[in-house]
């Protein structure tokens, strides 16, 4: 038997017995409750972690929480309103779709288990006030918005979320909105496909019309049933006027941007009151309630212009409140690296869910594909480091509310693998979050080893005890408990893995700041090596991993004459100038240098040409003798002319291959002939030269 050892450092699996190799004959005990069980663990919290308002939010950790799913502390309130009808009921306890009682003095009550977790953010689903149902289906998730100024009685009272902020704070932990802007409540309907009364008329949707039907007279008819009129506040936004009114969208072409949500009111966000309107209700939340940041819904079905005007009025506000870390994250629903970054450059937010990391995480993780996607996904950073955007304000995450859970990708992907062996999984893909650039996100649950059902309510369970069948029958990983118990477990293995992990990032500044290179990546072999190093330290902390049910062994070029051990698996071995590290199956390696990486004076560059792709500029820099370093650690700086004649920053660059890359709306904003670039060294150094754009080619590659 070819037994994992040290998969968690210094933290203990349930059982080394429990880590068995994927390859290995030996099933899995009967009951993993045999297990010895594991003491509760304390973490050490670096000061920072005390000082939430001043700390940076790469320091954070992250738990997405579901509030109705979490913790009920308060029954009174499971109904919803005793004042607004449109926001009472749905409180169905044995139905996956209802609300199930959680509430702000739930998540109130188990702040500690999630500090000891690791956690310094939490990230809540909308807990605004909703129409509670709608079509049949109830509004547990937050997304069906009318008053943009109560917190959802479901969830409690405002006084129940300032005393819930102030609770966190208190420990150090930030607390961050989940923000609508692209749409209200299914409250506006149509002549054209409703009765008088609200319901439909024969199908039960609206079709599209197309902007080309509106400008031929072809438009649809809004109105407002009888004792709606005024559901919605602020008062504005009762008013059609405010609406695309194009019907439901096909998430294609113009009806991504135009059309309702799944019947949602779509906001037209072109409109310039309807900005106003937006920055104005959100302004106010961060007055009354000083929340430490929002992740924004919906984003690439809001026009860019809305979010070019958005983003920067509601940071500037949060510094006026006297929030100087306010951070904002969107969710754009992609893996593309250009569509993403289209929102931190052209549309001016500081950061957005990292869908790209997700699939590749999944896919060398829960699919048994190569590492390559890893190194893409990593050269791709390029283009978010834009003048006041950059990669490692990412937010990496392995699954969420909408399209499930990690545990459901490794039951969906890896087939009828053991039970050690999808607990491996989810532990070693954690690893990878955790240890990567950006910041980590814990779906709640994960750590309890919840799989869900697949997407959307199929990953919504409770962690307090749920009474839905649909829940109650699924496998949870790592232990024999189901969703019908309390799932508040301290000594879960995976729960004491991300202890591990976070305790990690918190003592080293490097796996949270560092840079991110790529080390090793080989499209035949699983295992492969990232390094983070920290521009101020200057030592390389070396992450290995091994995604493969083989043992592997990588050989590398050291930047230090001495590694010592910190976390995985330890054995590894240093000779004329290259370190081998030996991988067991599934298991991953964090080495850090006793030396800082070897500075060399700065080497000659040249301009290597224009390239125009999917609505970017790229410019190319050429550094012929980086190839022969371990790790060239330089940064570029690339600077165009504005109006005025001075130079202003437009992108950076700090990983070779060098590069800019410039999205074509600021491209021709700045119109340049020429272009400043800049080479600095970590010490301090620094090389510029400017070279005329006037005689480039610009190669097109479509």
């Amino acid at each position: 038997m070819m037994t994992i050892k040290h998969l968690l450092g210094t933290v203990a699996v349930a059982s080394a017995a429990l880590l068995v190799s994927a390859c290995s004959e030996q099933k899995a005990p009967e009951s993993l409750a045999q297990a010895p069980q594991q003491e509760v663990k304390s973490l050490s919290f670096p000061d920072i972690y005390n000082d939430y308002l001043n700390r940076d939010v790469r320091d954070d950790i992250f738990y997405f929480v579901m509030p109705d799913r979490f913790y009920n502390a308060n029954p009174n309130n499971d109904n919803g309103s005793t004042v607004h009808e449109i926001s009472q009921g749905g409180y169905v306890i044995d139905s996956k779709w209802g609300f199930h009682g959680g509430d702000m003095q739930g998540i109130e009550e188990k702040l500690d288990y999630l500090k000891g977790l690791g956690v310094s953010a939490i990230w809540m689903t909308p807990i605004l006030r909703n129409d509670a149902v709608q079509w049949g289906g109830y509004a547990h998730h937050g997304y069906w918005i009318v008053d943009f100024t109560e917190i959802d009685p479901h969830f409690g009272s405002n006084d129940d979320l300032k005393n819930l902020i102030e609770a966190a704070h208190d420990k150090g932990i930030k607390i961050f909105f989940d923000i609508i802007t692209n749409h209200t409540a299914d409250i506006i309907r149509y002549e054209e496909c409703h009765k008088p009364d609200g319901s439909f008329r024969d199908e039960e949707t609206c079709p599209y019309k197309t902007l080309e039907q509106l400008a031929n007279g072809d438009k649809y008819t809004p109105f407002l049933p009888a004792g709606t009129e005024n559901v919605k506040v602020p008062k504005w936004l009762n008013d059609p006027k405010y609406y695309n009114n194009q019907g439901d969208s096909f998430w294609q072409g113009e009806s991504a941007i135009n059309g309702d949500f799944v019947g949602l009111d779509d906001l037209n966000t072109r409109h310039p009151d309807v900005i106003a309107g937006m920055i104005d209700i959100y302004k106010n939340i961060i007055t009354e309630f000083k929340p430490d940041g929002f992740r924004v819904d919906t984003v690439k079905h809001v026009d860019m212009i809305f979010w070019s005007q958005f983003s920067p009025a509601i940071m500037n506000h949060a510094k006026e409140m006297g929030i100087p870390n306010f951070h904002i994250f969107g969710e754009v629903y992609s893996a593309d690296p250009i569509e993403l970054s289209s929102y931190t450059t052209e549309g001016k937010m500081p950061s957005v869910l990292d869908f790209g990391f997700q699939q590749a995480a999944a896919d060398v993780f829960y699919r048994d594909n190569s590492p390559v996607s890893i190194a893409q996904l990593f050269e791709n950073d390029d283009y978010y480091n834009d003048h006041d955007s950059q990669a490692d304000l990412l937010m990496n995450f392995l699954g969420n509310h909408d399209m499930g859970r990690a545990g459901f990708f490794i039951e969906d992907g890896m087939g009828d693998i053991s039970e050690q062996e999808k607990l491996q999984r989810s532990i070693l893909s954690h690893a990878f979050m955790y240890l990567s650039r950006g910041i980590p996100v814990i779906y709640y649950g994960d750590e309890q080893g919840f799989t869900g059902d697949g997407g959307d309510v199929g990953a919504r369970e409770n962690m307090f005890s749920s009474q839905v069948e649909e829940y109650n029958d699924n496998n949870l990983l790592g232990t024999n408990a189901t969703t019908a118990d309390n799932n508040f477990d301290p000594i879960h293995p995976i729960y004491q893995a991300l202890q591990e992990f976070a305790q990690l990032r918190m003592d080293h500044v490097a796996l949270r700041r560092g840079v991110n290179i790529n080390r090793y990546f080989d499209e035949r072999r699983k295992a492969f090596a990232i390094a983070r190093v920290d521009t101020q330290e200057q030592i390389e902390h070396l992450v290995a991993f091994n995604a493969d049910t083989e043992q592997q062994k990588l050989t590398l070029n050291a930047s230090s004459a001495g590694y010592k051990w910190l976390a995985g698996n330890n054995e590894f071995r240093l000779d004329k100038g290259k370190i081998e590290i030996t991988l067991p199956p599934l298991s991953y390696t964090l080495l850090k240098a006793e030396t800082p990486v070897q500075q060399i004076a700065l080497l000659e560059f040249d301009f290597g040409g224009v390239e125009e792709q999917a609505g970017r500029v790229r410019l190319d820099y050429l550094v012929p003798q980086a190839k022969d370093l371990a790790m060239p650690l330089f940064n570029f700086t690339t600077e165009f002319k504005n109006a005025e004649g001075q130079f202003e920053v437009v992108a950076q660059d700090n990983t070779a291959p060098y590069s800019a890359i410039i999205t074509q709306s600021v491209f021709e904003e700045y119109n340049p002939t020429e272009v400043r670039v800049t080479m600095a060294d970590w010490q301090g150094n620094k090389k510029s030269q400017t070279f005329s754009l006037a005689d480039q080619t610009v190669q097109t590659n479509q």
